[in-house]
């Protein structure tokens, strides 16, 4: 009889045991491509986004917001909790954590933060830091109406295996044409669908390539054996691009 309950306790823990080698294993891979504060000095308006990761059935998911549609910019948009710097904030990381209480009620010191990945730059030309952190697997959101009309999880691996993607032609931050990722992602269980674009999209698709290190079935501008250097030298290169692109208006 001993012996059958201490079976039946162990397939009570494997669950648990399972989940936390999932996320041992992705926050190993996470540190190997935290950058700190190496692009911090750029002289940029500062912003930041929260990608908070959790377990959900076993597989991780990202916390995505839709945005008021009362507010100014980008109304009723997918993002991350985020915004922009402001001078009580020391670093990015601070940034990024008061977004995200302010946003969705996600109390700071619920937060494990893992890293920060290489930025990207918005179409206002802001420096955009997005810090990776795992937050509470039951965590339930308590949104800010005025900023926030939704908030909504999807399985990371969405974005490198999705089931309703296109590439999207736009002109980028330096004036140039490229491409831009977008995701319609259906909800069942809310019957619900959400279109993931831009630099949402953008920073996803990156997360989802650092921890699962795997090619998505969509075609992305890194070098998977050389994942960092490809991906801050692309940065580099759009920062240059817009400098010389500044310059030129003057």
């Amino acid at each position: 009889m001993a012996e059958a309950e201490r079976e039946d306790e162990r397939e009570r823990e494997r669950p648990a045991r399972l989940g936390e080698s999932i996320k041992g294993k992705a926050k190993l891979r996470l540190r190997e491509c935290d950058v700190g504060d190496k692009f911090s000095h750029l002289p940029l308006r500062k912003a930041s986004v929260l990608l908070p990761l959790l377990l959900r059935d076993g597989a991780l998911c990202l916390l995505l917001t839709v945005r008021s549609m009362q507010m100014r910019r980008s109304p009723g948009e997918v993002c991350f909790p985020g915004g922009k710097r402001e001078e009580m904030d020391k670093d990015e990381i601070d940034t990024a954590l008061r977004e995200a209480k302010e946003e969705v009620g996600l109390q700071p010191e619920k937060v494990e933060v893992i890293c920060r990945l290489v930025p990207g730059i918005d179409k206002m030309n802001h420096l955009v830091t997005p810090v990776v952190g795992f937050i509470e697997d039951t965590f339930q959101a308590s949104p800010n109406p005025d900023e926030v009309s939704d908030v909504f999880v999807v399985p990371l691996e969405y974005f490198i295996k999705p089931l309703n993607y296109v590439a999207l032609p736009y002109k980028n931050s330096s004036g140039y044409l490229s491409w831009m990722h977008c995701f319609t992602y259906d909800d069942h269980e809310r019957k619900k669908s959400f279109k993931i674009w831009g630099l949402t999209a953008h920073f996803a698709v990156f997360l989802a390539i650092v921890i699962f290190r795997t090619k998505p079935t969509f075609e992305v501008h890194y070098d998977l054996d050389n994942l960092i250097t490809s991906a801050e030298n692309g940065f580099m290169n759009l920062y240059a691009s817009i400098n010389e692109r500044n310059k030129s208006s003057l």
